[in-house]
């Protein structure tokens, strides 16, 4: 894997950028240069992450590999920096990343420095399957524009990389060579946990705001049907569905407030709450994949399951 993450590196003017933009109303100018523009700071979310896994994981491989991903995601939002500018050919507006995102950002950096490598491997997993299967794909296919085709088909080979390793790192945040490597570890001082906590609290307090301003709303205009954005969590759910997945405590928590929600009565009271409190909205938060589904992802193994999410880019 390391030699592929060095071998299919690139640069962004190996792109063909001499060429114009095809006509569009203007509505859908302003549209696609805004996504683009938040695209860059979402491709730097994950750049951090990718940032700590290589500062906590312990194999020199994979520090390496993880070196690679954080160029990748700075490349993807130097990209998608100069597909904003490529596209804003009437200049209609000043264009700012999304408020939202721009509130959430400080405290996801300050946030990710606390959070274990377990935890932060499940955002990571999440928001590349959220980017990879549905978001980027979305936008590419509104766009219909041969210069965004070429770099979303670099930016989208990358992706399946980081795919294959965060299903990787899943599976081994999930063994028990990592539960044994965790009692073996001094627990944080009383001191450390509360400012985890706290900073926890209010990372999440913003992530609602963002994930439905800068991944929701778009995917309302870009695939209305919402079909894309539920297969991104089908795999989510397909992945939780592992037993050895389900032992690890957050998991556990997400799945009981996901238990929550399937209940009339708590989705009519409690739906809203519940929904700021995972950080998405309540179309993704209902179960997704029927008992023969569950049975399935539990037999697959993790290389399966990421094989699949790979596929899944292929259908429309």
């Amino acid at each position: 894997m390391l030699e592929k993450c060095r071998r299919e590196q690139w640069r962004i003017d190996d792109l063909d950028w001499s060429g114009a933009p095809r006509e569009m109303a203007r509505h859908d100018e302003i549209a696609i240069v805004q996504y683009f523009t938040d695209m860059a700071q979402i491709e730097r979310l994950a750049g951090a992450l990718f940032r700590e896994q290589e500062r906590k994981v312990d194999d020199p491989t994979l520090k390496k590999i993880f070196r690679t991903f954080v160029a990748d995601e700075e490349r993807h939002a130097q990209s998608a920096e100069r597909l904003a500018r490529y596209y804003d050919v009437h200049k209609y507006q000043t264009y700012k990343t999304n408020p939202h995102l721009a509130a959430f950002f400080p405290r996801f950096l300050e946030t990710i420095r606390f959070m274990p490598p377990d935890i932060a491997n499940v955002y990571i997993t999440t928001g590349e399957l959220i980017l990879d299967v549905a978001l980027l794909r979305s936008i590419n296919d509104h766009v219909k524009d041969r210069m965004s085709q070429a770099a979303m088909d670099l930016i989208n080979r990358d992706e399946s990389r980081h795919i294959a390793v965060d299903y990787h790192m899943i599976e081994y945040y999930a063994s028990d060579e990592y539960e044994q490597k965790l009692e073996r570890m001094p627990r944080p001082r009383v001191t450390e946990r509360a400012r985890a906590t706290v900073a926890f609290a209010g990372m999440m307090w913003f992530a609602g705001p963002f994930i439905r301003d800068v991944f929701f709303k778009p995917m309302e205009v870009v695939d209305p049907s919402g079909k894309r954005m539920k297969e991104a969590f089908k795999r989510v759910q397909l992945l939780s569905a592992k037993p050895t997945v389900q032992r690890r405590p957050f998991s556990r928590a997400m799945l009981k407030l996901q238990a929550l929600y399937q209940r009339p009565w708590v989705r009519a009271v409690f739906g809203p709450v519940l929904e700021r409190a995972v950080g998405v909205q309540g179309s993704v938060l209902v179960r997704l994949i029927d008992d023969a589904d569950e049975a399935r992802a539990r037999a697959m193994s993790f290389d399966e399951l990421a094989q699949e999410a790979l596929d899944a880019k292929l259908v429309n």
